[in-house]
């Protein structure tokens, strides 16, 4: 089957990965669809430099989303695409991240599929991917880790949902959009029975300008959270594995802090 960036063929969808904010990290398969769009209906945070790859013609269309609050809810964005598409545009979703790692591409490939339209997926560096080679963390090693989970923080009922088989030893668990729930978070951890010592990191604004990578303990996740004022985007990496990054250890700081106050 041809692909659907042949400059030839029109009216169809092209979900792009982004990657997880760095221009740099954008795929070379991403740029050509962006070349090739009249529309591109994209999500927050993405950098200008990337929509600039994008003809000067094309219509730009922000979806932002931010907890709680959306331009447009996913039923409206479904709508939008398909609407341009049957008009015959080249229409190029961009999505932070990769578009099937919490970012309702799959959905998106459903709604555009049931009106019996053409869709091509390319994916991006997820921003759990973009965020640990930063860091130095590798999410997967032979002497520490031989399993990776993905969850999202923010779903409702997260309290009823079962993590106890997601962290621990040789495990790594990483968290999306975790940061606004990050005490409740290590509390349901160590209900469901992870070590309280369990090294966790947080990664944020990861491969932006003033990202950073902070560490401490499952217990203290919350608290650190609230001491270094961390804000989305952010993702949080529980495991033994975040021992071997270049997160520095905010706990560790302040257990000097308090000796020199002694």
């Amino acid at each position: 089957m041809a692909s659907l960036l042949d400059p030839s063929a029109r009216g169809r969808v092209i979900l792009v990965g982004a990657g997880p904010g760095d221009p740099g990290l954008l795929t070379v398969k991403a740029v050509e669809a962006l070349r090739s769009a009249d529309v591109v209906v994209h999500d927050g945070l993405i950098d200008p430099a990337v929509l600039d790859h994008a003809p000067a013609h094309a219509h730009r269309i922000s979806v932002a989303k931010k907890r709680a609050r959306h331009t447009l809810p996913q039923e409206a964005i479904n709508a939008l695409i398909i609407a341009h598409v049957r008009a015959g545009s080249i229409v190029v979703r961009l999505k932070g991240g990769d578009p099937f790692v919490f970012g309702r591409g799959g959905e998106e490939v459903e709604a555009v599929r049931a009106a019996g339209l053409p869709v091509e997926v390319i994916p991006g560096v997820s921003a759990a991917l973009g965020g640990a080679a930063e860091a130095m963390l590798p999410l997967t090693h032979r002497d520490w880790s031989s399993a990776v989970s993905f969850v999202a923080g923010q779903c409702k009922g997260l309290s009823e949902q079962d993590w106890s088989g997601l962290a621990g030893k040789g495990r790594t668990l990483v968290i999306y959009m975790g940061v606004a729930n990050a005490g409740a978070i290590a509390d349901k951890l160590m209900a469901d029975g992870v070590d309280p010592g369990l090294p966790v990191a947080v990664i944020e604004k990861a491969t932006l300008p003033g990202h950073r990578a902070i560490r401490t303990l499952l217990a203290d996740l919350g608290d650190m959270v609230v001491r270094e004022n961390v804000e989305s985007p952010a993702i949080i990496v529980a495991g033994e594995v975040v021992l071997l990054s270049d997160a520095e250890n905010r706990l560790e700081a302040l257990a000097k802090q308090a000796e020199q106050l002694a």
